[in-house]
């Protein structure tokens, strides 16, 4: 590490404690929970983009063209296939019956018991989502840095909580657009040293990687067991997207803090731009690296790259650090913690935000409204204990993730696991009339446990099959229980509420 580097990262991290500071003025709950309702589309399409393409996805795309293939980028016709479901069914709904929180609409759709059994599978989610993410990235920051992983958790948590703190979910969404563009220069960066140091050609890079990986863009086995499977890919991230883009309060609250319903929609597709941008970049980095490390294996390994690939799979993990390390020039090294620290803290202030919002507006505000202070003063500061609480939990928690195994195949599970059913919620309340609390109610919960037991029995499983699975029981046994009560006619399925706006 240079002075250089140091410095880039000191630049970064007091612009954004800056914008906290700046934004913490005049905060009211409006303001700290939906921003005012006053976002533009960038603001709103990017800070859900850089959001929820986690830490975890910038140390993993790379990792995952280096040591498989290229297939993981089918991910982005699912998420094109999953944008436009995003646009005409999930934000008209959340846009046209002004609420705090997406979980707010099950309880108009059904019954409080619902309402409050989605809003904790949310919390659930988020919290083990955050504690994974920023474990993950701040593993590749200790390791470049060299500094211990928990002092980069606990130190970029403490920043994360105090801008999340002090200025809301404005500074938040501000910080994020700023992460985006952070990574995205690292990632133009990265691309040009990395053909700039390799000897061969940008066409003999591609060539040699091609030669040594099978299946390169698609592989529609039918199969469980088959990593990166193209099916999987296609079936498990459209559901995973969906969910994570339509039902997780961490995009809702975006949605919700823009100015009017057509700039939500913009930002929806805006967000879409910006994966089509961020992913083939990460994935080209890793195509690059193994033409590098060909070229050079014995900065990577003791033998042949294939072999040493072989031989240990997790090498794949340390190839963008590695590369990082080695040839960065001075400044360039601390532009990319920049960007890793950026989808760190990203992870962490979002997810504390919108988990907050959760428990404030879902559980104390609705269950224990006598809890609720007087006055706004005393509001903001009783929300800002909360995160603060919730925000010490989430970054403690992400110092004892390691242990537990592979983190990103952790992730998708939990997440699966609790964020299949919660899309089904979604999908039964808006599109089937005779859906009731009591079939819906069971139907997540009994979900929810076969899938996590699923999960235990069948490890060998590719993580995003959960998805499927997990989504598909909670779908087929809220049709079926719902038949054990008599029908209930409702205003709020999706149909009336478009026709009766």
């Amino acid at each position: 590490m240079h002075f250089l580097d140091y410095t880039a990262i000191s630049i970064y991290l007091l612009l954004i404690l800056a914008l906290g500071f700046y934004f913490g003025r005049n905060q009211s709950r409006k303001e700290f929970f939906v921003a005012g309702g006053s976002m533009g589309w960038l603001a709103v399409g990017l800070s859900v983009m850089a959001t929820l393409f986690s830490s975890n996805s910038f140390v993993f795309f790379p990792s995952a063209a280096f040591g498989n293939s290229l297939r993981i980028g089918m991910v982005l016709v699912a998420f094109s296939l999953m944008t436009p479901i995003l646009v005409w069914v999930f934000i008209p709904v959340f846009s046209r019956l002004n609420l705090e929180t997406a979980y707010e609409y099950l309880e108009k759709r059904f019954h409080v018991s619902v309402r409050t059994m989605a809003s904790g599978l949310f919390i659930f989610l988020r919290i083990g989502w955050m504690a994974s993410a920023t474990y993950a990235a701040s593993l590749v920051v200790a390791n470049v840095a060299d500094v211990s992983q928990n002092t980069v958790i606990l130190g970029l948590g403490v920043i994360a909580i105090g801008y999340t703190m002090l200025g809301g979910l404005r500074a938040v969404m501000w910080t994020d657009v700023i992460q985006f563009f952070v990574f995205s220069i690292t990632i133009i960066v990265a691309l040009f040293i990395i053909i700039a140091q390799s000897d061969s050609s940008v066409g003999d890079i591609f060539r040699t990687y091609s030669e040594n990986h099978e299946g390169l863009i698609i592989d529609f086995e039918w199969s469980l067991t088959l990593q990166y499977g193209s099916w999987a890919l296609l079936i498990g991230y459209f559901l995973e997207s969906l969910s994570a883009f339509g039902a997780d309060q961490v995009a809702v609250q975006r949605y919700l803090s823009a100015r009017d319903e057509r700039t939500s929609k913009i930002g929806a597709l805006i967000n879409l731009i910006g994966l089509w941008i961020v992913v083939p970049g990460l994935l080209m980095i890793g195509v690059g690296l193994f033409g590098y490390f060909s070229e050079n294996p014995s900065e990577i390994g003791t033998g042949p790259l294939a072999e040493t690939l072989a031989a240990d799979p997790k090498i794949a993990d340390q190839a963008f650090p590695q590369f990082v390390r080695l040839h960065f020039p001075p400044g360039m090294a601390g532009l990319f913690l920049a960007s890793l620290m950026a989808a760190i803290m990203s992870s962490i202030d979002s997810g504390i935000h919108s988990v907050t919002t959760a428990l404030v507006v879902d559980f104390r505000d609705r269950l224990f409204p006598s809890l609720k202070p007087k006055s706004e003063k005393n509001e903001v500061r009783a929300i800002r204990f909360v995160l603060v609480g919730i925000g010490a939990f989430s970054v403690g928690l992400a110092c004892f993730v390691g242990p537990l195994g592979n983190v990103f195949d952790i992730a998708k599970k939990l997440t699966a696991a609790f964020g299949g059913p919660l899309l089904a919620l979604f999908i039964l309340a808006f599109f089937f009339k005779r859906a009731n609390s009591f079939g819906v109610f069971l139907s997540a919960l009994i979900s929810t446990a076969i899938t996590l037991t699923l999960m235990l029995i069948k490890s060998d499983w590719f993580s995003v099959w959960f998805w499927p699975i997990g989504f598909g029981i909670a779908m087929f046994l809220g049709v079926t229980l719902s038949y054990l009560r008599p029908a209930k006619h409702s205003e709020f399925t999706f149909w009336k509420i478009v026709k009766k706006s």
